[in-house]
Parts: structure tokens; sequence; C-alpha cells
């Protein structure tokens, strides 16, 4: 009866939507696809409103003057076959009246195409999928007539708006399936409001990056202050002027929706600061390696300038596999552009109900937010680290490091009130990342526990969970102890002193890495050879890509003029050239070659790890892996080490960012030519503002980077970054994993990672729990550790549940239209309250000193307790001249 209802529903919409040549009864046996009269038309490129128009004129083909949307809705009961294929009612009307242009062979070859190339997308709807393959190899279900008839209705109307949509509903609740190309975009407004907040955001980001506790800006806070700048400009005038044959105007009209988004993207790029920032503080303070040369501006500017433009290059050439196929979701940007449709969407459309506008919503979610985070951010700092089960005896050690929040694994239910500090985005990341994560946090617990608790490699004189490097009496590793005056690594002063360890978490961190960077490789050749196949296939064919014709998104941006191959490689051989200049030119120890190193380095991970980020939001660094081999391949020689790891790891980082930017002006059909160059200018703006504020924070400030700084400029950063070159660069990985090394079985973890994906892909279609593991999630769930815990993860997984599957398949209107701009009001909100309890409060040195601040860093979780004494010669494992 089920199946009957289903397809009268059907029936209805066709018979509503006047689809000639449906004369067939459903309740008949079934005699193959309808014969469809129609030729198939391409999608419609019309800028009309998305329904109430298009319903209208559904309603005037009929000649059904007499009944109302409203009526036609009650009609069809479009909601049940929405929920069928997880679409809004909207789509589902806009893909019924485009299934009438289309021919059952079209239709068909669709289906067969969910099947062949979405089988192992863990995004794409299942239920759907579930029905292609019910559809193509069912025989039992040809037997049923009715419903043979409805699966093939519910595929119709599937294919018709994976032709005229996206088929991923995470897309169609912020993008638009519809462009005017004639929309304002690079105007004179959005270069100068995105040139002020690029160079506003990236002076206080590097002027505050030395500063603990730090402070900084983020895009969610220059697209909430770019709307009423831009609305503000309106007020100006309309005269226009003709400049080098350019007519331009200060006032184009409306402030438009692509307006604001260029600056988004301009400030997307153009508030991270320069990574090589690092390697100069490490290169020219006294208490490290005290070069005074690195104060050189024209040295800082050219490596800044080819770390920031590395990726542009390899951006541009990527985006066969990661800007425009339609499975390149880039989960994080539909947040920004969920926000900005909030702010220049005003008419409202009801959704199960609430009829609330997105900007109204927005603004309550805002407001909420920034109220509440005083508590957790300043008020009742409990709430953030809520370690309360090790208030109940402080001093257990074993308590602290199972329970605990700071030190400890934070195995605890009930962990945290503060929405800044959950690990992953719970509305935003999909679900199943979100569960394939926490598994992998969840089964490296009881590795680190074990560890700690067999003492495998001392691990139980130390803290069970901390990132820092100990030497053998407990203490922080004194780098300076193995390095003689001309900073290189001294063998006499490293024997009588001790080997570098690493607490339990910290040395599964690493395994985990190890077989990430190898699992990442056979889970992409496996998983996504075809795709990346075609990819290639493109190139050789001059197309954008080899199905460019599958996604709507792709042919609304054949209006505008592409940038070419050669933009981008121009762009990747001057980043290439300033840097072998700046490395080979001024005394830096280190070859000019280590550029390229870094950038094969890239190329060979930027398609897989892009894929992965842009599927799964979740983003996987090369650091690791640049520092082992930086090491490995410049042993004792720790700024050559520091090159390879900026480009090695910072080419593949910022690719993988440019690359993302591209998708988010791909979704919001921008001309590329106007973004590349808003990022062009704003990388390079951004790294002159940075350069000279840095030499301004070296030559200006007293006392900076020293533990006593007066006005807490300590660069924790800096710190970090010097003992890493050190352990690395001039102590050496070999010394560490080589042959003899302490940790020298964690390497079985890159042929683990190798081999692990094999299984699950052959075994993933009869074992039907395989298809939703994705291995190099889990994977990165093991990175958690050292220095966070799963009391940062654990949370996520009731609410990604709550949103990304409870009220998306029961209250889908509302899904689309509340998710994403609720998850960025609540973003935004801590962000600028953070700003301002920093200004009003901590950087006036005001603390509330009472139990709510004062309880989670009381006992042994905040102090980081040992599970085992000192042995009474006072160190552990081999002493002074026993090791090498």
């Amino acid at each position: 009866m089920a199946g009957s209802s289903k397809a009268m529903t059907l029936c209805s919409i066709f018979y509503l939507l006047g689809a000639t040549g449906h004369e067939y009864a459903y309740m008949q046996p079934y005699l193959g696809p309808p014969p469809y009269r129609h030729k198939t038309t391409s999608p419609s490129m019309d800028n009309s409103p998305r329904i109430l128009e298009k319903t209208s004129h559904i309603l005037e083909k009929n000649n059904s003057s007499e009944f109302s949307i409203e009526k036609a809705a009650d009609l069809v009961d479009v909601d049940v076959v929405a929920v069928e294929i997880q679409a809004v009612s909207e789509d589902v009307l806009e893909a019924a009246e485009h299934a009438q242009t289309m021919s059952a062979e079209e239709i068909e070859a669709i289906i067969h195409r969910i099947v062949d190339e979405y089988a192992d997308d863990p995004n794409f709807p299942r239920p759907v999928l579930d029905a292609a393959n019910r559809y193509l190899t069912d025989e039992n279900l040809r037997n049923e007539p009715a419903e043979f008839q409805r699966v093939y209705d519910e595929l119709k109307i599937e294919a018709a708006m994976m032709v005229i949509n996206s088929p991923y509903a995470e897309v169609r609740a912020v993008v638009d399936n519809h462009d005017d190309p004639r929309e304002p975009v690079g105007t004179f407004r959005a270069w100068f409001i995105g040139t002020i907040f690029v160079a506003a955001g990236a002076l206080i980001n590097q002027f505050f990056s030395i500063r603990y506790p730090g402070i900084g800006v983020g895009t969610n806070v220059a697209q909430i202050l770019a709307m009423p700048v831009g609305k503000l400009m309106e007020l100006l005038p309309t005269t226009e002027f003709v400049t080098f044959g350019f007519t331009w105007t200060l006032n184009p009209g409306p402030f438009s929706p692509k307006e604001h988004m260029l600056i988004t993207i301009m400030a997307n790029v153009g508030f991270i600061t320069p990574y090589t920032a690092n390697i100069i503080w490490v290169q020219y303070l006294p208490i490290y390696f005290n070069q005074p040369w690195a104060l050189n501006f024209g040295y800082q500017i050219l490596v800044a300038l080819s770390t920031n433009l590395m990726g542009y290059g390899l951006a541009g050439v990527s985006r066969r596999w990661l800007v425009y196929p339609a499975k390149a979701i880039w989960p994080g940007n539909l947040a920004a552009i969920a926000l900005n449709r909030a702010f220049h969407r005003q008419k409202s459309s009801v959704a199960n109900g609430w009829r609330i506008s997105r900007l109204r919503w927005f603004s309550y979610c805002f407001g909420a937010m920034f109220i509440y985070f005083w508590f957790p951010g300043f008020i009742f700092q409990a709430l953030s680290y809520f370690n309360w089960m090790t208030w109940i005896s402080p001093t257990n050690v074993s308590l602290a490091a199972i329970t605990g929040s700071f030190f400890g694994l934070g195995l605890n239910p009930l962990p945290t009130f503060d929405y800044n500090m959950l690990y992953l985005d719970p509305l935003i990341t999909p679900f199943f990342t979100t569960f394939n994560f926490f598994l992998g946090t969840l089964f490296t617990l009881p590795i680190i526990v074990a560890l700690w608790y067999s003492n495998t490699w001392n691990t139980g004189y130390l803290p069970i969970n901390s990132n820092l490097i100990f030497d053998n009496t407990g203490q922080l590793y004194n780098v300076g102890s193995v390095v003689g005056s001309n900073t290189l690594f001294n063998q006499t002063m490293y024997e009588s002193y001790s080997p570098a360890y690493l607490s339990a978490a910290n040395a599964v961190v690493y395994g985990a890495f190890f077989a990430l960077y190898t699992a990442t490789l056979m889970h992409a050749f496996l998983y996504y050879r075809h795709e990346i196949m075609h990819g290639f296939r493109s190139i050789l064919s001059r197309q954008k890509t080899s199905n460019m014709h599958n996604d709507v998104h792709v042919q609304l941006m054949e209006s505008y003029k592409e940038v070419p191959e050669w933009q981008y490689f121009l762009v990747l051989v001057f980043a290439i050239v300033v840097g072998a200049v700046g490395v080979g030119v001024y005394p830096t120890e280190t070859s000019p070659a280590v550029v390229l190193y870094g950038v094969f380095l890239a190329i060979f991970f930027v398609v897989p790890l892009g894929i992965i980020a842009s599927t799964t939001n979740i983003g996987i660094g090369l650091n690791v892996l640049a520092e082992t081999i930086g090491g490995l391949w410049f042993p004792g020689n720790a700024t050559a080490m520091n090159y390879f790891k900026s480009y090695g790891f910072i080419t593949t980082d910022q690719a993988l960012n440019f690359a993302g930017d591209l998708k988010l002006a791909h979704y919001m059909h921008m001309p590329p030519q106007q973004t590349f160059w808003a990022q062009i200018w704003a990388t390079i703006l951004s790294s002159f503002v940075c350069t000279a504020i840095l030499n301004f924070q070296m030559t200006k400030i007293p006392d900076v980077c020293m533990p006593d700084q007066v006005n807490h400029f300590t660069c924790p950063g800096a710190n970090t970054f010097f003992t890493a070159s050190v352990l690395w660069g001039t102590l050496g990985p070999k010394r560490m994993f080589g042959a003899g090394g302490i940790y020298n079985n964690l390497l079985w973890c890159f042929l683990i990672g190798a081999v692990l994906p094999i299984p699950f892909y052959l075994l993933r279609k009869r074992v039907k729990i395989l298809e939703f593991v994705y291995l190099p999630v889990i994977l990165s769930g093991g990175l958690v550790w050292a220095p966070y815990s799963m009391a940062l993860v654990w949370p996520v997984v009731p609410l990604g549940y709550i949103f990304n599957v409870f009220i998306k398949r029961r209250y889908l209107a509302w899904w689309s239209k509340y998710n994403y701009v609720t998850t960025t009001a609540l973003s935004a909100a801590i962000a600028i309250c953070a700003i301002v309890i920093f200004f009003a409060v901590d950087y006036k040195g005001i603390n509330l000193m009472w139990s709510g601040n004062l309880r989670p860093i009381e006992g042994c979780d905040y102090a980081g307790c040992a599970r085992l004494a000192l042995p009474d010669e006072g160190f552990f494992g081999p002493g002074p001249g026993e090791f090498q």
C-alpha cells in the first residue's frame, strides 16, 4: 500500500505538470519507460526566481486557473517525494518540470551513471543510490509494476535534478543553480573594501601572532563587517570614470552578493601570515641561532612571497580534480555562502513551519552566542575544560590520565559546554566524516593506555598525553645541550646529555601520521583512480574535465573567461625563482634546490589530499612527512630542514586553500579572471604588510620573545618551531626513528597504512557496513592526541547526528535554510566576542580568581603527572655514555 500511495503521488505530480505522452496507467503491467516525445534540451539558464514563478508557469500550462500554489502543493504532496530523494519541495518541482524535456534514454544513462560514478561517494544520498541499484539489478522489482514505476519516477526526478542542480542536498541548500552574468563583481568598491580589510587583518594577525594568549581575526569577521561598509558605499555618487580604457564608478548600484564574496575570498588568502616568519624568528633571535642578517627586509619578503604564492600554480592545475567536479563539495565553503545568502536574500520562505528569515535567525544565534561565550571565555572557564571527573580526586594520576582534559585522554561523557572547543564543526562536517574521525580517536585511545601502563619506550615516566619533547629525567628537552656555539649538532654533548623522548600519545600521533600518508595514496588510487585519470585525460583534450557537462555549475561558468594554465604556471615559476634567490643569495647555508624538493612533494600529494579535503572537510598536513624527509636529506642542518619543511608543507596547504577558494567562487558563479587577480593582489599585499610588521616586532618591541616580556609577546610558536628545527634538523629523525633509534618500530606504520585500505576496498560490497568506512579519516582521528584529547572530539558526534542526520532526514527544509547559517553565526560570535574579551579584560590583566576558573587547573590533569617515579639514579633509560 505504501508503494501504491507513493506511485499515485508521483502520478499526481506529472499530471499536474502537464507532461504529454504520459497516458499510460500506473497500475497496468509495466511496458518500459514512458515514451517521451520531447527532444532532449539543455538545462534552463534563465534567471527567474526559483519556485513561485516556475510553479505558476506550470499551473498555467495545465489551464488550472482555479488552483493556487498552495492547493497544488497539497494535491501532489511533494514532501513525500522530497523525503524519498532527499530534496526540498521547490527543487522537486523544478526537477519535475525539467524531467518533461528528458528522453527515456537520457534518464536511463543518468541512472547508470549514478551507480557507476557515485557508488563509493560517501556524500551521495544513499536512498537514491539504493534505488538506482534496485532499478538496475533487482529482477523481482519488475514483477511489481506499481513499485517499479514508483522507483523509476523517483529516479526520473533525481536524474533531472542532477542535470539542472547539484546531486547533493548540502550544496542545494545554499548554492543557487541560476546565475546573472550581469551582476557586478570586481568593482572599485569591492577592491577598495577588500584591500583595506586585507591590510588590517594581516596587520592584526601578524602583530598578535607572537603573543600568548594570541588573538586573531578570521574570514567570518571580514564577511560580517564588509556588509555594512558595502551598504554605506551605496551612498557614493554614481559618476562614471574612464581609466586606461576601463570604465568604473564609485557606486555601481546595490552591494551585490558577488562583490561581497570577492571581499571574503581576498580575506581568506590575505589573513594568512607567512609561514616563513617562524624560520626568520629562529634565525634572528639571540636566544636561538643569533643570525642578525635575517633582519634584512629583502630576504624576508622574497621567502614570504615565494611560500605564499607557490600554491597558486598547483591550485590552478588541480582545478580538474578539486574545483570542476560536482563531487568536490568543499563543505567548509557552504557556511560562507550561507552567510552571504542570509545578507543578500531578503525574501523569506517557509521551512517546516518556520517563517523567520535567514538574516534574523543569524542575528538571534549570533547575539545568544556572543552573550554566552563570556562565560566559558572569561567568567566561568570550567565550562570549556569541564574535567569534572578529576575533581573527585585531583591527585589521582590514573584518573587524571584517563579522564582529564589537559594532559589526560579526555574519556569523559560530558567534557565541555564550549562550542569553540569542538575539534570539528558538527554542523558543517558530514556525519560520516564525524563518526569515522571519532572512531579513529576511540581506537587509538587503548593503544595509548597500553603503551603508558606497560612503560613502552619509558612513557610511564612522562605525562600520558603531551606534545612536548622530554629528556631522560622527565624534564623538557634542552636543545642547547646538544648544539655547540655554531648551532650545529655536537655528538659529544649529545652523548653526555640524553636521547629525546615522546609521550605515549605523541608516539601514537607519529605512527598515525606515517600510516596516514601511505594510506591516503592507496585510498586515492583504489577509490578515485578513475576520477584522477579523467583529470589527466582532460589536460590532453584541453577540456575543463572529461565529464564537464554533468554539473550545472560548470555550465553556468561557461559564460565567463577561464584563467589559462599558463597564467598559473607563471605564478609558480615566479614563486620558485624568488624563493631560490632568497635562499641562495643570503647566507642560509641551504641549497636553492630545497624549493624544488618541496614543490615535488606537493605535486605528489596535492590531488589525493585535495580529494579527501573536498569530500570530507578533513585537511591532512604534510608537516611531519616534510620534517622527516627534510631531516634525512639535510642531516645536521636545521635551517635547510626548516625550508624543506616550509616548502613541502605550506605549498600543499596553500594549494588546497586556494583550490577551496576557487570552488567558492565557482559556486558563486564569479568570473575566474577577477577571482584570480583578487587572490594574487591580496596575497602580495598581505606578504608586504606582514613582513613590515615582522620587522617592527623584531626591532621595536623590547625583550621580544623573552619569557618575562611585559606585554606577553613571548613567541610560543617560535619556541615550538625552534625545538622542532633542532630535533628534526640538528638532532635528526634518524636518531629517533632510524636503525637503533628508540622509535624505529613506528616506521612499520608506513607499510601498515599502505596495506590497510586494500581489504576494506575489496570487501566493501560484501560487508555493507564497510561502505561507510573512510580509512584516511579514521587515521586522521588518531592525530587528535598531543595536545588535544577525546574531550574535544566526542561532543561533536551527538551534535553532528542531531543536525546532519536527524534534522536533515526529518526536517530537510529547515536544515537547508538554517543549518549553515547557524554554525556561521555561532563561529562569528565566538570570534568577535574573543576579540572583545581580549582587549576589554585580558589585555588589561583582569582575571576572575574563583573556583569556576581555578578548579580545572588544580591537580594532576593540568600538571601532567607521570605514572612512575624516577629510578634512584635520577634518570630512566640509558645513561650518559650508554647511547649514541
